[in-house]
């Protein structure tokens, strides 16, 4: 991919350091400012002839396409877009804002059967297909670079890693719900998606040379299938700080009040947390206050917003209060108990963690995978915890069932399902390798 004569400054070289021999080191390769776009900074598309004129030229453009969305996380009340960015060969750079538009399907009808090149793209899918847009292929540059098993895997730090350009992300964190949006910003937002394409194929090239181009695969085809938001049935409980709560109507008033600012926060397309904080909703379980005075004592309640709707929560504790449907304070789970606590309810079973984590470590040293990718911890511990079929009578097809129903994919059950198996057929807790020799690996 080309730029233009004033899009990338070179660097000063960084003095070399001496090699370990003493010799002069090699000098690192300069890295390369990336500045502009190549054709400059695109005008933002929100007309509906302008969509159709984006999605036209996509369409007739070639190869992949790099796709990047930018959300107002912490200003605005949920995850949704505003604004998308697209750049493919022979299409250039498009910049489109869904808030003035109904819908992007043009986009998804221009892009069917075309590669989605996203780095991270679980954050991202979910605002895009709000939007109708879901990839048919896709390429997660983060996630190709995490089974590199590089260092470092934001955006700007593998496109300097593998292209040599530095990539600014100074405005990752504004407010893009602002509009107009500022030049800078818009210029930021273009460069996300200008070397995108020439990363993948880089990381491509990697992967295929590494043997594990067929392991990516798959995995950017799981999370292409499996990112959809996580409804809870009580939201409310994941208040920060909730653990500090220890009667249940003080609880009670943590979901009255947590319920109020939800409403209210949707109602005003505001984050909840720029009402009052989750701090502030629990120091107010905490004190109960009676009165709008007590109320506005409260740590977490000086703020304008939450003193101008001081009625509005004291409502919410009032209802607290007088309500007769008390929450518990424990919900039963399925999630296995703090492995902390496993050589003390069940021997066995931490023995049986312990030399399933050792032998999952070993396979990701081996293939320079962090130990995360080759099976998530939650996985494995619900597997060990409550294993399909242990013992003496533990069989392959029984462990490959489980791993399978529990999402995991072809190429994982293939390295760690012998591992597992040898884990699940221990009866001695004496016969499993000590816990300090897991010291190594933090899964699980």
């Amino acid at each position: 991919m080309t730029t233009g004569p004033s899009s990338r400054q070179t660097r000063p070289d960084a003095t070399p350091s001496p090699a370990a021999d003493g010799s002069p080191a090699e000098a690192p390769a300069p890295v390369v400012d990336l500045l502009d776009p190549a054709e400059g900074i695109p005008p933002v598309i929100d007309t509906p002839d302008g969509l159709d004129r984006a999605a036209r030229a996509l369409a007739a453009g070639t190869g992949p396409v790099a796709v990047d969305a930018e959300r107002a996380s912490g200003f605005r009340y949920g995850q949704r877009a505003f604004l998308v960015q697209l750049r493919r060969a022979g299409a250039g750079t498009w910049l489109v804002d869904p808030e003035a538009l109904d819908g992007l399907e043009p986009l998804q009808e221009a892009l069917t059967d075309v590669e989605w090149v996203l780095h991270a793209a679980s954050q991202d899918l979910p605002c895009l297909a709000e939007q109708g847009m879901r990839p048919d292929l896709l390429f997660d540059t983060e996630l190709a670079a995490r089974l590199l098993g590089m260092p470092r895997v934001g955006l700007g730090a593998v496109i300097e890693a593998e292209l040599g350009l530095h990539l600014a992300k100074e405005h990752s964190a504004v407010d893009w719900s602002t509009r107009p949006l500022p030049e800078p910003w818009l210029r930021y937002a273009a460069l996300d998606v200008e070397v995108l394409v020439a990363l993948r194929d880089t990381l491509a090239a990697r992967l295929t040379e590494t043997g594990k181009d067929e392991i990516a695969r798959q995995e950017f085809e799981h999370v292409r299938l499996t990112t959809a938001p996580v409804v809870r049935a009580d939201p409310w409980r994941r208040t920060s700080g909730l653990h500090q709560v220890r009667e249940r109507r003080q609880l009670a008033a943590v979901r009255e009040l947590w319920l109020e600012r939800d409403r209210l926060a949707r109602h005003r397309d505001v984050a909840p947390g720029r009402l009052i904080p989750d701090s502030a909703i629990v120091a107010a379980a905490h004190a109960m206050p009676q009165t709008v005075p007590q109320l506005l004592e409260t740590r977490g309640f000086h703020g304008r917003a939450a003193r101008r709707e001081a009625p509005r929560w004291l409502r919410a504790i009032d209802a607290a209060r007088t309500t007769e449907d008390l929450p518990p304070l424990h919900v039963p789970g399925d999630s296995p108990p703090p492995v902390r606590q496993w050589a003390d309810k069940d021997p066995l079973a931490a023995a049986r963690l312990t030399a399933a984590r050792n032998g999952i470590a070993d396979v990701a040293e081996q293939w320079t995978i962090p130990v995360e990718n080759v099976l998530t911890p939650d996985v494995l511990r619900r597997l060990i915890w409550r294993p399909p079929i242990a013992g003496a009578h533990a069989d392959l097809d029984a462990v490959d069932a489980a791993l399978a129903s529990s999402g995991a994919r072809p190429w994982q059950r293939e390295l760690v399902g012998g591992i597992l198996l040898d884990a699940l057929r221990l009866t001695d807790p004496a016969a499993a390798p000590s816990p300090a020799a897991s010291s190594r690996s933090a899964h699980g």
